[in-house]
């Protein structure tokens, strides 16, 4: 077995910050399962990863493979049929093996390396044991080590080699790969439950539906599906949450932050002003503007509220520092220090990144999100037209709006997926900001919704500690009996039919 390598100081160092600061993905925040590199910041290393690396993860276990991949699977030209090499893993430590069609845990990957997730995604190794279950983890075509045209500088160069990288795309491949493993083990009646988080749960819950002879169900981890095409009133959501979250933590905290705005504005409206912000924040390159800042401390608290999961909490990090800061400290020094408390104690902060996700929020992934008066963050108006003048200016293309609602739905959801969907668990936890744009109530007997008032952003499907409240073992308990009840089924009617 190949082992799976990764390492927690070198993805540090790529960058300090999940949300793509580019003029084109502004408000947006990442959906990203993990944090990507948050869950490797100071407050992270204080706890969890160090109880998180459970035995039921053994990097030894895992078999690295690559699939060729179809580059366009929805098109017959010529160049549609070149390919690519796919990564996906393979653990079959605890699986039943195909003469007893033992299931198969897909997790499909998000936007984001693998070695990004698969530390941290405890779910399958936890539950494969009990289920004797084959586990696979896919790469997200454009991430990680699945790069289409040979290399990241030739992949991300225009809209022509980044056009193959959207949503309908990488839940083909995954099906290919899912469909390519199970001939190659000869597991055509081995049951597959795709698993994912965040826009990774997006998928799954849309690979149910797209592909329900290839997934018997889906488990769909914080998947705001409904967060498209103004379903959610773009100035009620995700901002909103954030400010309620950090409110509930500390009022002089949130008080502080809600100060802090102007005070940037007033500082950088002066002579020198920008450069004595740089020097205060100690940021990686002279500001230009006083948006980089607030953009880069606008992505730290939304990412805090996003991930604040137990038991350390990171709102409650930040705001302690904040609020732990001398009380002759000036505001921004105070704002410093809940930056250093989040991050840690690097060399240099307010780092840009170019990234995936600011294409495909510039593609399919279009969230409207804007933040209203009543929130601790200036006011800002999500403007479609805008919008789409920024992504042509970036990439020469613009994006489709609506296109999510038109290939998988999202409007009059229940009336829809009641009719034909089945299997499916959207899954929630109500602390998250992009709960808002989540499936929070049943939609049948077996399109159901799981949520916990204390939950952060998918927590579920993270790897179990010893410091998890009732509540949360309960709610991964009962996504658990869930999709046995499925499978009982499906073994029932395979058993009838042969």
């Amino acid at each position: 077995m190949k082992q799976l390598t990764f390492s927690l100081q070198s993805s540090l160092l790529l960058i300090s910050l999940i949300f793509d600061t580019t003029s084109v993905s502004l408000k947006i925040p990442r959906l990203s399962p993990t944090g990507g590199q948050f869950i490797h910041g100071n407050y992270w290393t204080q706890g969890r990863p160090s109880e998180a690396l459970s035995s039921a993860f053994d990097p030894k276990d895992l078999q690295t493979c690559y699939y060729n991949q179809t580059l366009d699977h929805f098109n017959f030209r010529y160049d549609s049929f070149n390919t690519f090499q796919q990564r996906y893993l393979i653990n079959s430590k605890h699986w039943g093996g195909s003469n007893i069609s033992a299931p198969i845990l897909a997790y499909l990957g998000a936007e984001e390396s693998l070695d990004d997730d698969i530390p941290n995604i405890g779910f399958l190794p936890e539950n494969a044991i009990h289920f004797q279950a084959l586990q696979i983890y896919i790469e997200h075509r454009y991430y990680g080590k699945s790069i289409p045209f040979g290399s990241t500088e030739v992949a991300f160069k225009n809209a022509s080699t980044l056009g193959y990288f959207n949503s309908a795309q990488a839940i083909a491949d995954y099906a290919e790969i899912l469909i390519h493993v199970k001939k190659q083990l000869h597991a055509e009646h081995s049951p597959v439950i795709v698993i994912g988080g965040s826009y990774g749960g997006m998928l799954a819950s849309w690979f149910r539906l797209k592909y329900p002879h290839v997934a018997l169900g889906a488990l769909a981890s914080s998947a705001p599906i409904l967060y498209f095409d103004d379903i959610v009133p773009p100035e009620t959501g995700y901002y909103s949450i954030v400010t309620k979250d950090f409110r509930e933590a500390s009022e002089t905290c949130y008080q502080i932050i809600k100060k802090s705005w102007s005070e940037i504005d007033n500082i950088a409206s002066k002579p020198e002003g920008l450069s004595c912000l740089s020097k205060k924040f100690r940021t990686c390159r002279p500001l230009t503007t006083s948006s980089e800042l607030k953009d880069y401390l606008e992505s730290m608290y939304a990412m805090a509220a996003q991930y604040d999961s137990p038991p350390n909490h990171p709102v409650t990090v930040v705001c302690g520092s904040i609020d732990g800061a001398s009380s002759t400290d000036d505001i921004l020094t105070k704002i410093f220090a809940g930056v250093v408390a989040y991050f840690g104690n690097l060399s240099c902060y307010v780092t840009e990144t170019h990234d995936g996700w600011a294409w495909q929020t510039c593609s399919d992934m279009v969230i409207p999100i804007s933040v209203n008066n009543d929130t601790m963050f200036p006011p800002y108006k999500f403007d479609l037209d805008e919008f789409i003048n920024n992504c042509k200016a970036t990439y020469g293309v613009p994006p489709r709006p609506n296109w999510v609602t038109t290939y998988f739905g999202g409007h009059d959801i229940k009336l829809s997926l009641s009719r034909f969907a089945s299997n499916i668990i959207f899954s929630n936890g109500l602390r998250d900001p992009y709960s808002i744009g989540g499936i929070l109530e049943d939609i049948s007997d077996s399109v159901v919704a799981v949520h916990t008032k204390n939950g952060s952003h998918c927590l579920d499907i993270f790897t179990s500690t010893h410091a998890d409240p009732d509540w949360l073992v309960n709610q991964r308990k009962s996504e658990v009996r869930i999709i046995k009840g499925w499978m009982a089924k499906y073994y029932a009617d395979l058993q009838a039919l042969q």
